[in-house]
């Protein structure tokens, strides 16, 4: 039995696969899931689960050195900026990019978890930092 909080075996088995800078995307319902990228769908109904739930668990395996979030989200989601934020050290990178640019980003991630989030530009791609 696994000891850490996170039991989905579909996320947790592509976080073992992540090597330094990979990164792995958290997407509430709307964001659009493109090319090869695998798509880890736990989305039930609107917002179960929350975004925020489905960062914790992913954060409870995942060693994170820098994360990207849409520029929009300042504007339009402050409150859910705030409480992304809320997890990281100050030693975590934070970079905002265009929402297009960070739609483009997630093809080259790992996989895209999708929440049922309904909190726009509630995304973010966590990039894998090392334990050592």
């Amino acid at each position: 039995m696994k000891k850490n909080m996170l039991l989905n075996s579909n996320i947790s088995s592509a976080i073992s696969k992540m090597g330094h800078t990979d990164g792995i995307a958290i997407a509430d319902c709307g964001l659009p899931i493109r090319g090869n990228v695998e798509r880890i769908d736990v989305a039930l109904t609107k917002n179960i689960p929350t975004f925020l739930q489905t960062l914790d668990a992913v954060l409870s395996e995942l060693c994170v050195e820098k994360i990207v979030l849409a520029e929009e989200i300042k504007a339009v989601s402050p409150a859910m900026l705030s409480e992304i934020l809320k997890r990281f050290d100050d030693d975590v990178k934070v970079v905002f990019v265009s929402h297009a640019e960070l739609k483009r980003a997630t093809e080259k991630c790992v996989a895209v978890v999708r929440t049922g989030e309904c909190t726009s530009f509630a995304n973010v791609i966590l990039y894998s930092g090392v334990t050592f």
